[in-house]
């Protein structure tokens, strides 16, 4: 398979270098209580091969996306990849449903980790997983230690490579940081949603902790093209007709820093998406971010943004349409 070169950076101090965006599967597990409406297993495979011809060497998947559909789907998809071209596989414990059910609990008891990994390892099919990440601080009575702990012991029985965390504050990185290093962190970063900024992202960049952000693009928000009209036609089982970033006042605000964001990309020469991720990966320690794709065709949107070189102009342009238009929310970057 032909790919094309894509920029790199050092995740952490893993060793592993990826390239700036990588395709991440949350749409691909098809309907569950956060999922993105009904999806066509083809097409998902179709589109993790579509990012890896395009470059892209890193793929970000969940137990929980579609109850351990993502998995398996992304699974079968590196499994018919030549071996020389599969990407890393990257994915999550910590969420935690009953056979049946499509919604989970955030569970961190060592015990279910343990019982995680082997489930996450058949899904995918894999002998050790490249990045085995805590997907939300636990509720169920465990601590942040306990639950970073049992991904530790699972680095040294060699079920993982590597251990990182998701949604974590500074001050839980910390806490996991005393009992090992902490490989990465995936929080959430986009341009409407920045309250990683400052406090969190300093943490990862002064730990060498690396970072992939999520939702770069806001579920789709800064593509363009969006609409009150386009939301009313989202299907039923749409996770984003819960989220506030496309309802009320804040939905029109978003809208219009949408429109701006649009106008300098296409000065730029890129797509409203490219720009949206670039912002994200200009920020301090940031090293990718996760983008997503439930059709081949929707990767060429995102796949170049690697390569979109923002300057200091730019920059100060954008964080001046977030201020006029009160779009999102979080510290605003200058």
């Amino acid at each position: 398979m032909t790919s094309e070169p894509r920029r790199t950076a050092p995740l952490g101090t893993t060793g592993l270098q990826i390239t700036r965006v990588g395709l991440g599967t949350w749409a691909i597990g098809g309907p569950w209580d956060f999922g993105w409406g009904p999806q066509s297993d083809a097409d998902s495979v179709a589109a993790i091969h579509e990012a890896v011809a395009a470059g892209i060497n890193w793929i970000d998947t969940a137990a929980v996306y579609g109850m351990g559909h993502s998995e398996e789907v992304v699974g079968r998809a590196v499994r018919e990849l030549p071996e020389a071209d599969r990407p890393y596989v990257f994915t999550k414990c910590g969420l935690v449903w009953r056979e049946g059910e499509t919604s989970a609990a955030r569970v961190g008891a060592p015990d279910s980790i343990r019982r995680e990994v082997e489930d996450s390892l058949r899904r995918l099919g894999v002998e050790a997983i490249d990045l085995y990440q805590i997907h939300w601080p636990p509720q169920d009575g465990a601590t942040v230690q306990e639950a970073w702990g049992a991904v530790v012991d699972l680095i040294e029985a060699g079920k993982v490579r590597f251990g990182g965390v998701s949604n974590f504050t500074a001050e839980q990185l910390a806490a996991c940081e005393l009992i090992r290093h902490v490989d990465t962190l995936q929080p959430p970063l986009s341009a409407l949603e920045r309250g990683v900024l400052g406090e969190t992202l300093d943490w990862c960049a002064d730990h060498d902790t690396g970072v992939i952000v999520y939702s770069p693009m806001q579920a789709g928000l800064l593509t363009g093209g969006w609409s009150h009209e386009r939301f009313t036609a989202l299907d039923a089982g749409d996770w984003r007709r819960k989220s506030d970033h496309f309802t009320g006042d804040l939905f029109d605000r978003n809208l219009a820093f949408a429109e701006r964001l649009g106008a300098i990309a296409r000065r730029l020469g890129c797509t409203s998406g490219e720009l949206a991720i670039a912002w994200t990966l200009a920020q301090r320690g940031v090293t990718g971010a996760i983008c997503g794709a439930r059709k081949p065709g929707q990767v060429a949107g995102w796949a170049g943004a690697g390569e979109v070189a923002l300057d200091d102009a730019t920059l100060a342009e954008l964080g001046d349409a977030l201020r006029d238009t009160g779009a999102g929310r979080g510290p605003i970057p200058g």
